[in-house]
């Protein structure tokens, strides 16, 4: 199994980008976290982190050719990108919407969320661990879905 984890604007900035919020494990910790947690699955994992939108919806219709699921945080274009959901929803791969602050108890703009319309999976608030959620939730599904 692959997956793809997708991470949106600021993303990059974890450790650095208001730390009361979201930690002070850098982006790299964030990659070696998961890449740890895939290795002991057995689980390939591609990492991809973009602050423009149109690269975001590159890198999920490139996955359709080579993965089974994708993790995404679309950071803030959470609550603005149709052309992310419609990607996501173009390529009808298992997804799973990871915020690391819960975002549901945050400004009434981040109340909305495009691109989790097309997951089957969320995990909000839960910090870094919902990364790692996620890619139980995929592989779990992606086993399912197999059967």
């Amino acid at each position: 199994m692959k997956l793809l984890v997708l991470n949106g604007p600021n993303l990059n900035l974890l450790g650095v980008r208001e730390p009361g919020l979201y930690g002070t494990v850098d982006y790299q910790g964030l990659l070696e976290l998961i890449q740890k947690k895939c290795d002991e699955l057995g689980v390939e994992v591609r990492f991809y982190q973009s602050n423009h939108e149109g690269d975001l919806v590159d890198a999920i219709q490139e996955a359709r050719f080579d993965c089974d699921g994708i993790v995404i945080n679309p950071g803030a274009y959470t609550h603005t990108s149709v052309a992310i959901l419609d990607a996501l929803k173009a390529v009808a791969l298992p997804a799973a919407e990871v915020h690391i602050t819960d975002v549901t108890k945050r400004e009434p703009f981040r109340q909305i969320s495009y691109a989790g319309m097309a997951c089957q999976g969320h995990f909000i608030g839960q910090g870094l661990q919902g990364y790692l959620n996620a890619v139980d939730f995929l592989l779990e599904t992606v086993q399912k879905n197999k059967q």
